[in-house]
């Protein structure tokens, strides 16, 4: 892409990259005698893509390289019904996102409809750090 002077690099982040995991979530599992809790390890590397997009795109703006990141929250994806109901229940939109629901927010990434966009960080959360 550099070579080329052109470009487009979207790195998929998560919102426990943006905020602290809510450990509430896992309360089900504790209560059904399990240990979890999610790892600080999983924050930490999650923080680092976002820190590494708006280190390539400080780097690689010259060669008309764009890099952003995509913070996305919970995807449905058959999780146990526990989960989904402490999930839903703390996310304003009341459900998590259903695959294709990003489909729109890549489109317009990789697009020239965003094409002064870099080092920036979209959030599509169905709410989620709204509260």
């Amino acid at each position: 892409m550099a070579k080329a002077k052109k470009g487009s690099i979207i790195n998929v982040a998560s919102i426990y990259g943006v905020v602290s995991p809510d450990q509430n979530l896992y309360e089900y599992r504790r209560n059904r005698g399990e240990v979890f809790y999610k790892p600080v390890a999983y924050a930490a590397s999650k923080s680092g893509i976002l820190n590494l997009t708006r280190y390539l795109a400080a780097y690689w703006a010259k060669q008309n390289v764009r890099v952003n990141s995509l913070t996305i929250a919970g995807v449905f994806n058959n999780q146990e019904q526990a989960f989904l109901d402490v999930y839903c229940g703390r996310i304003p939109v009341g459900r998590m996102a259903n695959p294709d629901e990003y489909n729109g927010s890549v489109l317009f990434l990789a697009s020239r409809a965003s094409r002064y966009m870099t080092g920036h960080n979209l959030i599509v959360d169905g709410g989620w750090t709204a509260i």
